[in-house]
C-alpha cells in the first residue's frame, strides 16, 4: 500500500545519483548522468568506470523545472549528457565553486543558504543547501566542495538529498537543524579510493542506516550505489544493513 506522502512526493531512481522527484508541482532532477558505460577521465591519469546505462535518458523525462547538482567535478555526478541538459533547465542549484565553473545562470549556494521557487499551484518551495563531506576529514582539497539539499513547502513532506557525503557528523548537524525529515534520498555505495587508503567517500550501508535513524526519516530512497566500479557496496548490502538495524520497512523498493 502506497503512503499518501509518497504519492505527494514521487521519487524515481534512474541510476547512479540521478533521481527524478516530483515536489509541489515541480519536476526536480538530481545529479544528471546519462552517458553510457565506459571509462571516464577523473584527472591525474585516473578514470572512473561506468558499468551500466541509466534507466532513462533526457528525452524520456520531459520538461524539468530544477536540477539539484551536488557537485560538478566528478563524472559520476555530472557527465557530458548531464552538462548538455543543464542548458534546458530553468533553475540549476549547486555549490558556489561549481556555479563559477559552469556559468550560464547556474546558482551556487553555501551550506544553509536557501532559495525560494514558485510552485505551479501557488506558494513557494524552499530549497536549502546542506553540508556534505565527500570523504574523510580534510578531504576537501582533493575531492572538492559538495552540498546536499533540503526541500520544504507548506503542506508537503520534507525531503533531504544527501549528495556525496561520508560524514555522519554532518548528518547529525542536519538532523539537529532541520530534522526530522520525511524522505531521505541517501547517496550510498561505499565509494573508496586509494588516495585516502580506502576510506569511505560516501556512506556504506551501515552508515546509510544510521543516517536514516538520525534524520528520523519515514521513507529512505537509496541512490548512487550502482552503475560504477568504484562502489564497494550495492543495494543488497544496503538492504542487509537496514534489516540488521530494524529499519528495512523504511526503504523504498528499488
Amino acid at each position: 500500500m502506497t503512503d499518501a506522502a509518497d504519492e505527494q512526493v514521487p521519487v524515481r531512481v534512474l541510476g547512479g545519483p540521478t533521481v527524478l522527484i516530483g515536489y509541489g508541482g515541480l519536476r526536480v532532477l538530481t545529479d544528471p548522468t546519462f552517458d553510457g558505460p565506459g571509462e571516464y577521465p577523473l584527472g591525474g591519469g585516473r578514470v572512473l568506470t561506468k558499468t551500466a546505462p541509466p534507466a532513462a535518458g533526457p528525452a524520456d523525462l520531459g520538461a524539468l523545472d530544477v536540477v539539484l547538482l551536488s557537485h560538478d567535478q566528478h563524472p559520476d555526478n555530472l557527465d557530458t549528457s548531464g552538462r548538455a541538459l543543464l542548458a534546458d533547465v530553468p533553475v540549476v542549484l549547486t555549490t558556489r565553486s561549481a556555479a563559477a565553473r559552469l556559468g550560464g545562470g547556474v546558482r551556487g549556494l553555501a551550506p544553509w543558504e536557501s532559495v525560494q521557487l514558485p510552485r505551479p499551484d501557488g506558494g513557494p518551495v524552499t530549497v536549502t543547501a546542506t553540508p556534505a563531506r565527500h570523504g574523510p576529514e580534510g578531504c576537501e582539497p582533493v575531492t572538492g566542495e559538495v552540498v546536499g539539499f533540503l526541500l520544504t513547502a507548506e503542506g508537503l513532506p520534507t525531503v533531504h538529498v544527501s549528495g556525496d557525503n561520508a560524514a555522519l557528523d554532518v548528518v547529525r548537524e542536519i538532523a539537529g537543524r532541520a530534522g526530522p525529515v520525511d524522505t531521505a534520498l541517501l547517496f550510498a555505495g561505499a565509494a573508496r579510493t586509494a588516495l585516502f587508503d580506502g576510506a569511505l567517500l560516501t556512506v556504506d550501508g551501515a552508515g546509510a542506516a544510521e543516517a536514516a535513524a538520525l534524520l528520523g526519516a519515514r521513507r529512505v530512497v537509496v541512490a548512487h550505489c550502482d552503475s560504477w566500479a568504484h562502489f564497494s557496496e550495492g543495494r543488497d548490502e544496503v538492504v542487509a544493513a537496514f534489516t540488521a538495524a530494524g529499519l528495512a520497512d523504511r526503504l523504498q523498493p528499488a
